[in-house]
């Protein structure tokens, strides 16, 4: 509030105001349309138009780099506001941002040739991360560099999934994806550890937050990059002891955390047991990749969609849910019936973990039906708040 000229930021329309506002309303609309349409055409239910490169890769990218990155755009470039004391991007500049996010999304849905797709998608990630960099770098925050370093690094897996579109190679899309998924883990381990502690402690009223351990934090932020890595260069699509070792490392190093953080006042707030439970979701995720990579698994599917959507998705939805009432001036209380939206999404990652082996259409369809319900309950109870003013009139 004290970093703006609150007569011009006023004047803004309010959804161009943060950046949190279009692209958490962008991202949760998106989420709830695209998952029923990835199902209805993997069943044989939509016979339409193709997207760039098929389904199975807009799948796959989309769900990454348009859904994800779009909540991780508006979540940092709202939070670099607060990080570095400087005006966060609002306005014509915001619009602009927004506008590249949304032509790359319908060129992907509609199937814009390859080489013209290519610099577009590209483009938001690559503006995003400049902004980033410039804000940080402008006043030495040392701190949240590493951010800005695996941005960067999301945008070699981004090219990694192009090329392999343009080159028409499954295997470098594979590559690009995993990379990009693990390095989204990454900064889920960096922001997460920083702040679910702190909603713990001020959701509860404790008097002191859990202190953090800062070797135990930087070694699964190091451990998560290096499996990026590993996926990247293709040394872990095929099932390595080794490796299955560092997947479980992973996994008992988030479990310790976790266990550090519980306190049983949570189960009464689901602002809190919402991001928790998001966070276990990834050591079910890291020790089910860990069983395949030892060879006791015979799929790595559903792990994999223990973090992609128990996890990932889970953390989203979660964090979107607070961040949204804080940002708006709100109190810190969950609207009606946005409590139903965390209990389906989760039935919905339980049904798609479990149930879509035994049952893989009915399992599909179940868990997609849940994931749509519960963001467009999100959209229902929170639009109204992005696309207004908040509530004690100041900017923002």
């Amino acid at each position: 509030m004290q970093v703006v000229d609150r007569r011009k930021a006023l004047s803004i329309p309010p959804i161009w105001r943060l950046a949190f506002r279009p692209f958490f309303l962008a991202g949760a609309v998106f989420a709830l349309l695209t998952i029923p349409l990835w199902v209805a055409a993997w069943t044989g239910l939509w016979s339409g138009f193709q997207p760039t490169g098929g389904w199975l890769a807009w799948h796959r990218h989309e769900m990454l780099f348009g859904f994800a990155m779009a909540i991780v755009a508006g979540f940092l470039l709202t939070a670099v506001q607060t990080w570095t004391g400087q005006a966060a991007p609002s306005g014509n500049c915001l619009i602009g941002v927004a506008l590249v996010w949304l032509a790359a999304r319908l060129g992907w849905l509609f199937g814009l040739p390859a080489p013209l797709l290519v610099p577009l998608d590209l483009l938001f990630l690559l503006v995003v991360t400049w902004m980033m960099a410039r804000m940080l770098w402008a006043v030495r925050q040392q701190r949240n560099y590493p951010i800005v370093a695996v941005l960067t690094l999301m945008i070699g897996a981004n090219v990694l999934i192009l090329v392999g579109v343009l080159q028409g190679k499954d295997a470098l899309q594979r590559q690009g994806v995993l990379a990009g998924l693990w390095l989204v883990a990454a900064l889920m381990s960096l922001i997460g550890g920083r702040v679910i502690p702190f909603f713990t402690q001020r959701g509860l009223g404790r008097q002191e937050q859990v202190k953090a351990w800062p070797w135990l934090d930087w070694s699964l932020l190091a451990g998560s990059a290096l499996i990026a890595i590993l996926h990247a260069v293709g040394v872990a699509l095929a099932p390595e002891a080794l490796i299955g070792v560092l997947f479980l490392a992973i996994g008992l190093g988030h479990l310790l955390r976790l266990v550090r953080w519980y306190d049983a006042g949570i189960r009464e707030v689901p602002l809190l047991w919402s991001l928790h439970l998001a966070m276990l979701w990834l050591v079910v995720a890291c020790f089910g990749l860990a069983l395949w990579h030892f060879g006791l698994l015979v799929q790595s599917s559903p792990a994999l969609h223990a973090f992609t959507v128990g996890s990932m998705s889970g953390l989203i939805l979660a964090m979107i849910a607070r961040v949204t009432l804080g940002h708006t001036g709100r109190p810190l209380q969950l609207p009606a019936g946005v409590v139903w939206a965390f209990v389906l999404f989760n039935l919905g990652a339980f049904a798609r973990v479990f149930l879509s082996t035994l049952w893989p259409v009915a399992g599909l369809w179940l868990s997609a039906s849940c994931w749509a319900l519960a963001f467009a309950i999100y959209v229902w109870r929170y639009a109204p708040m992005l696309v207004s003013a908040r509530v004690d009139g100041h900017p923002g």
